[in-house]
């Protein structure tokens, strides 16, 4: 994991997705010799999103962000995907973080449903 501006934002969306949904569950899938770390998924009733570091951005996508009101206009990448969306995060980016959470809230509820 980043130690410099890429692991504050994974930690601030870690304590995000725990805050709207404390039962989460947290699991690291995908690893691979490109990416020994893996890849940070959250679940709850299904896959919620997976949250991913690059080198310039940190992208959390929702598993099925289209089906998820955002009219906060919180997803900004992969608006054209039939059923995932994603939130990319810079370093000079500020994230509406009440908008945040009830994405995953709203994510949460889809699964549930």
């Amino acid at each position: 994991m980043s130690d410099d501006w890429r692991g504050e934002t994974v930690d601030r969306i870690r304590t995000l997705i725990t805050q709207a949904a404390p039962e989460v569950v947290e699991e690291t899938k995908w690893r691979k010799p490109s990416n020994p770390d893996g890849v940070p998924t959250f679940s709850l009733g299904g896959l919620i999103c997976t949250l991913e570091t690059y080198r310039d951005k940190v992208k959390v996508t929702f598993a099925k962000g289209a089906s998820i009101d955002d009219p906060h206009h919180v997803f900004n990448a992969s608006l054209d995907a039939g059923t995932r969306r994603a939130v990319d995060i810079r370093a000079t980016d500020a994230l509406d973080e009440d908008a945040f959470v009830e994405l995953v809230r709203g994510a949460v509820a889809l699964n549930l449903a």
